[in-house]
């Protein structure tokens, strides 16, 4: 589809974009989920980009032009070469760090440093990751092991498990197998979960919330396979169980750019990588949405304008 340039309008900016971003959401709301989200078709689908400021708008400094940036936390429609985005919602991307990577982190980067935070994780913990071998689980892995817990990644097929070793999980367990939670039990030594990261939802996010300690701390964001994990919650709160949902990580604007610039100042220094599987040209992103629905891919499709 061609669509005029975007113009960029007060406190606005336009970025050359250099490598966009996928998540698996954007082919849920794609298929009838953009009444939850605010969606209404037609739309330009996509919420970031990274790339170059090519132009500014009124109230916005010029010096804002040539300097490489990660344009996220709401940016609609960036699924395009031009992407016009608020100056409040810039992340510069530091020196070093490459475009694509950046791009990589613009949602699951945000959203992953944000779960890590509110999850409190001590080292020694024992965190069961849900979806470990994903955009997002790829990074909580990466991220949950370098706070010290022991980790054990859920994901399907070898070729993910592999995946999930090599980031650094103690242990990689096939949730598509029967008795798949004594295997998480067998990895944990016997002992029930301290933080669960629910990146999967459905029946899957169910049954690893019964392997949740009396205590324990549940984050269920995810509804890769339909919908979001049932949690009793009357049951959570008489364990003393903390159970949070998509809701506690939709974050506001200015809560978004600080974790994007935690997420790409901790690449740049080596803490966490993201894996990019593949990438795609933008006028094949339906290629890109039905391989990520397909369970194609491990880690991060990217769309190349």
């Amino acid at each position: 589809m061609e669509l005029p340039d975007p113009q960029a309008g007060e406190g606005e900016v336009v970025v050359r974009a250099e490598a966009v971003d996928t998540i698996y959401l954007e082919t849920q709301i794609r298929g009838g989920w953009g009444a939850r989200f605010g969606v209404i078709p037609p739309y330009v689908p996509g919420g970031a980009a990274a790339g170059t400021v090519v132009s500014t708008g009124p109230g916005v400094s010029p010096s804002w032009v040539g300097r490489r940036v990660v344009a996220g936390a709401g940016t609609r429609g960036s699924y395009a070469e031009l992407v016009s985005a608020a100056v409040d919602r810039l992340v510069p991307v530091p020196n070093g760090l490459d475009l694509r990577e950046a791009a990589a982190l613009a949602h699951d980067g945000v959203t992953g440093t944000g779960i890590i935070e509110r999850a409190g994780i001590s080292p020694g913990d024992r965190v069961l990751i849900l979806g470990a071998a994903g955009g997002m689980g790829t990074l909580l892995v990466q991220l949950a092991r370098s706070l010290g817990a022991q980790v054990v990644g859920a994901a399907r097929g070898e070729d993910k498990l592999t995946l999930v070793r090599q980031l650094g999980a103690d242990a990689a367990v096939d949730y598509t197998e029967s008795g798949w939670t004594d295997s998480v039990g067998d990895a944990f030594g016997g002992l029930p979960v301290d933080v669960l990261l629910d990146g999967v939802g459905g029946d899957l996010g169910t049954e690893a919330f019964h392997l949740v300690a009396d205590g324990g701390r549940v984050s269920a964001h995810g509804a890769a396979s339909g919908d979001f994990a049932t949690v009793d919650a009357p049951d959570a709160n008489a364990r003393g169980i903390v159970v949070r949902g998509i809701a506690d990580v939709q974050f506001e604007a200015s809560e978004m750019t600080r974790l994007a610039g935690i997420a790409l100042a901790g690449t740049a220094e080596g803490l966490m990588r993201p894996v990019i599987a593949r990438t795609y040209p933008l006028s094949s992103a339906d290629d890109a949405h039905r391989a990520m629905e397909a369970r194609a891919i491990s880690g991060k499709a990217l769309l190349i304008p």
